[in-house]
């Protein structure tokens, strides 16, 4: 029973704790936590920008209007969400000329685009909310708080949160017990494995999915793999990002990179235990909401079906 009642108490108290850091700001002005410390930005910005598609992700889930975005969105029905935006540059490039042109209030870079925070500076206020590979899923829920307090929307960002967190507790379930897991990310040909405090690292972490193979260096890129290292892992799970697919390349696909005898051996291969995660959602939009959620749905579908 208590544990039921903290449950529902955690997010409320997280987006108290956003809501009462940007109420200790000057009147106009709003403090938020970003990924390089506390930022002064307006309060309650009205016209917003941003180059980051985690943070596009999260704030059209909490409903806050965007009036800026990069030229390609990525994830699925995005762009129809979106549909009257301005294009105000690219995921890595912000078109500092258009970006004047709109007026925004507030930027946000994040990710690929974090190299051109003091370059967007230049227009406007611009705060980066990059979130970290090893501390994913915490830096997730902190800017869904963050943003529900800005913009005005702490319930639904509590709301965003219980959904996450129960989203979670499903994942975590379905995955005890069903034996050990390798996460892979093809690039075309080439592969790269990823463990625990890495980019994809949060599926051993926070799900607790034993590592089928724990030399695997935490890099953000991954560590080079081969077939043969694949095989000799042997997971009884193998969890696949499929990088060309995600960035919308003609290279060859995850499911014909691995489609040879090596890894045919694997008992993840012969138990039919490979997950291809929606690729954007994993690769493009790392810890924005939406995306968690559909990659976390994806992940339980497939555990809970094993035996």
């Amino acid at each position: 029973m208590i544990l039921d009642h903290l449950h529902t108490i955690r997010p409320r108290l997280a987006a108290l704790g956003a809501a009462l850091l940007l109420l200790a700001a000057p009147a106009g002005a709003a403090e938020i936590a970003t990924a390089i410390g506390s930022a002064e930005v307006p309060d309650a910005p009205q016209t917003l920008a941003v180059f980051d598609i985690a943070a596009i992700d999260t704030l059209t889930a909490l409903g806050v209007t965007i009036a800026g975005v990069p030229d390609k969105l990525y994830l699925p029905g995005l762009g129809e969400k979106l549909g009257e935006a301005e294009v105000v540059g690219t995921l890595f490039e912000p078109d500092l000329e258009a970006l004047s042109a709109l007026g925004p209030d507030l930027v946000v870079v994040g990710g690929r685009s974090s190299p051109q925070l003091e370059a967007v500076r230049q227009v406007a206020p611009a705060i980066d909310m990059t979130i970290g590979d090893a501390t994913l899923l915490a830096e997730a829920k902190a800017r869904i708080a963050s943003y529900g307090a800005l913009f005005g929307k702490a319930d639904a960002a509590a709301a965003l949160t219980a959904r996450l967190d129960d989203a979670l507790a499903h994942a975590r379930a379905a995955i005890a017990g069903k034996g050990t897991g390798l996460i892979v990310m093809t690039n075309g040909p080439k592969v790269t494995a990823y463990g625990a405090g890495s980019r994809f690292g949060w599926i051993h972490d926070d799900l607790a999915l034993p590592a089928a193979a724990t030399s695997v260096t935490a890099a953000n890129h991954g560590e080079a793999i081969s077939f043969e290292f694949i095989a000799e892992a042997n997971p009884d799970w193998l969890i696949v990002v499929d990088r060309a697919a995600a960035i919308g390349t003609a290279e060859q696909n995850a499911r014909a990179t691995l489609d040879n005898e090596l890894v045919h051996a694997t008992t993840a291969w012969r138990k039919g235990q490979v997950i291809y995660l929606p690729a954007a959602e994993a690769y493009i939009a790392g810890g924005g909401a939406t995306s968690l959620l559909h990659v976390l749905e994806v992940i339980t579908a497939a555990f809970a079906g094993a035996a």
